[in-house]
């Protein structure tokens, strides 16, 4: 069980890892001046390898999460409210992910004008997300 949580530790770090970056270039291909054709096409290149390799490294973390708590029975029982109120932060974080994908859909198409500052705000949710998360896994508040 431990290289199962130690693994889904690792994968987990990693997706948001992703969910970090990739607003920040959303920020960045908010602030490309007009005409500068290169610079935008190279963030948008950036961003969908990147949007790509987060989905990949999401897959793995969801998977062993669910293999924790399905498997060895980890947050069930009495006492356990922690891990539904988690287990709802990760539907959570899926819904972000998915957000992330359909703004860099519209980026690519041209149609989505947010302002750098909008995408910053933007950038803060998944560092919120995973401190309520954290909090919830080792505290188990209740």
């Amino acid at each position: 069980m431990l290289w199962v949580k130690s693994f889904h530790i690792v994968f987990v770090a990693s997706w948001f890892a992703g969910l970090f970056y990739l607003p920040r270039i959303f920020v960045n291909l908010a602030l490309v001046p007009p005409g500068s054709d290169a610079e935008r096409a190279r963030l948008l290149l950036m961003a969908r390898k990147l949007m790509r390799f987060t989905t990949l490294l999401a897959v793995p973390a969801i998977g062993l999460g669910a293999w924790l708590w399905l498997g060895y029975g980890i947050g069930r029982g009495p006492g356990n409210g922690w891990m539904h109120a988690k287990l709802a932060m990760v539907l959570l974080v899926l819904g972000y992910h998915h957000g992330c994908g359909v703004l860099l859909r519209k980026l690519e198409a041209g149609t989505l004008q947010r302002s750098h500052v909008w995408f910053r705000w933007f950038n803060e949710i998944p560092v919120l997300m995973l401190v309520v998360i954290v909090v919830l896994v080792v505290v188990k508040p209740f």
